[in-house]
């Protein structure tokens, strides 16, 4: 499991929270979350489209073991990988949104670009 933030959370919810925040933003594109979140999910879904790119049937077992939905896993291999077979990283987007009202986290929207 990469990443060394604990998030507040024991690690198999931690693990499943960035699973589930992944598939989220390979499926829609764009999340709104937690700056330190949005850090995490960064740096995991960097490593997923770029084990996508090499389109290999190992690579497709270790993206189905992540990602949460198979919809999903087909998706990054056919579109996004492929969209970024010129680039070499650097796949999301960080933008920081400011305070959340309630308890005044860091907010941001995380997005592929």
């Amino acid at each position: 499991m990469p990443g060394s933030r604990k998030l507040g959370r024991p690690s198999d919810h931690r693990k499943a929270m960035l699973r589930a925040m992944v598939t989220f933003l390979l499926e829609k594109g764009k999340i709104e979350t937690t700056v330190t979140r949005a850090k995490e999910v960064r740096s995991v879904t960097e490593k997923m489209i770029t084990m996508a790119k090499s389109d290999s049937l190992h690579s497709k077992r270790q993206a189905h073991s992540f990602v949460t939905k198979k919809d999903v896993v087909k998706k990054l291999f056919e579109e996004v990988a492929p969209k970024y077979s010129e680039r070499s990283g650097g796949y999301t987007r960080i933008i920081r949104l400011g305070p959340r009202r309630g308890d005044a986290a860091e907010m941001a929207i995380i997005e592929l670009v």
